[in-house]
């Protein structure tokens, strides 16, 4: 029996006989019969004083008797500081648990100091109105970041549940990931992978760099789809999502920065080299032409097989036909 309301959610479930051949734990029967709500969820309810029953004292690690009622409140999630904005999102797909947009380059996922408007996160908020939250907080699930610079396609989380399950998908490497980049010059070979480390450089805490001590293994495979005269365009694989990966690995592993990356690239150097009608094109353009492409993985509560891609923007693709 379920009571929704504007204040809260108030759920009463009877322990069954069937219930109690099936499971030992509380917190295991509670997921189960709530699927929407994942078991830390369950934990923080419990630790809240919002899971009780009027007859017994009730433990996480133990189911009580056969008939036991168990009632669950759920409180609303707090309101978050954030600004929810009326900003136009290009929207791939979405259900009740997560959305998938195509990010536009330029745009910030996260508020952060000197971006505290216009993010992905101020849309998210206006765009959702059936936001459930993450934690106790009225807020998107962000699972993985584009750059400002890099547009393409990125999943957001509704709820605490999909948040979850996204987050152990991206951390087993069950998701595919397909980038395309326009870089400077051409590599040795036409395919292969890359691996270092990557971590904060010591000095320049703004950028990222390989093979620095206490960085994370970081491995990119890549693709070479078309040779031009002073640049390549390129398809990257990600099998780990470390900041700034693939710019860095193309900058210093490849020794191919991407195009009009403003912090791994060679500044005007390399569009020097480009036709003149393109190079007028992109001399001031401000961001790196990396685009994700692809992104694929499995729902993680509807079990659906989820596959979404978006051609690269328009300055992107301008570039590839002049070439």
């Amino acid at each position: 029996m379920t009571d929704h309301s504007s204040e809260s959610d108030s759920f009463e479930i009877i322990v069954g006989p069937e219930d109690k051949s099936e499971f030992k734990r509380l917190d295991l029967f509670l997921v189960h019969k709530l699927p929407q709500f994942s078991r830390s969820t369950i934990k923080r309810l419990f630790e809240d004083e919002d899971i009780s029953s009027e007859t017994i004292s009730l433990s996480l690690n133990k189911l009580p008797p056969v008939g036991t009622k168990i009632d669950i409140e759920v409180p609303p999630p707090l309101p978050s500081d954030l600004v929810a904005e009326n900003i136009p999102l290009e929207i791939l797909f979405e259900d009740s648990h997560l959305i998938i947009i195509n990010k536009p380059a330029g745009m910030v996922v996260h508020p952060a100091p000197g971006h505290y408007t216009g993010t992905l996160v101020n849309a998210i908020l206006y765009h959702c109105p059936d936001l459930k939250g993450i934690g106790s907080e009225k807020r998107p699930g962000i699972v993985h970041r584009l750059d400002m610079g890099t547009s393409g396609v990125m999943v957001v989380a509704k709820d605490q549940a999909t948040h979850e399950g996204l987050v152990q998908l991206f951390s087993t490497h069950d998701i595919h990931r397909k980038y395309q980049a326009l870089i400077a010059g051409k590599p040795n070979v036409a395919q292969g992978t890359l691996s270092s480390t990557i971590g904060r450089h010591p000095t320049n805490r703004l950028k990222m760099t390989a093979n620095v001590r206490g960085g994370k293994k970081a491995i990119t495979h890549f693709n070479v789809l078309q040779e031009f005269e002073s640049c390549t365009h390129i398809e990257l694989k990600l099998e780990t999502g470390r900041t700034h990966q693939i710019r860095v690995h193309m900058a210093q592993l490849l020794n191919c920065p991407v195009l009009c990356d403003p912090v791994y690239g060679s500044g005007p150097s390399h569009l020097k080299k480009l036709p003149e009608e393109i190079r007028k094109n992109l001399e001031n353009y401000p961001y790196q032409l990396l685009h994700a492409r692809e992104l694929g993985f499995i729902h993680p509560l509807t079990k659906e097989k989820l596959h979404f891609s978006a051609p690269p923007p328009e300055i992107f693709q301008s570039t590839l036909n002049s070439l």
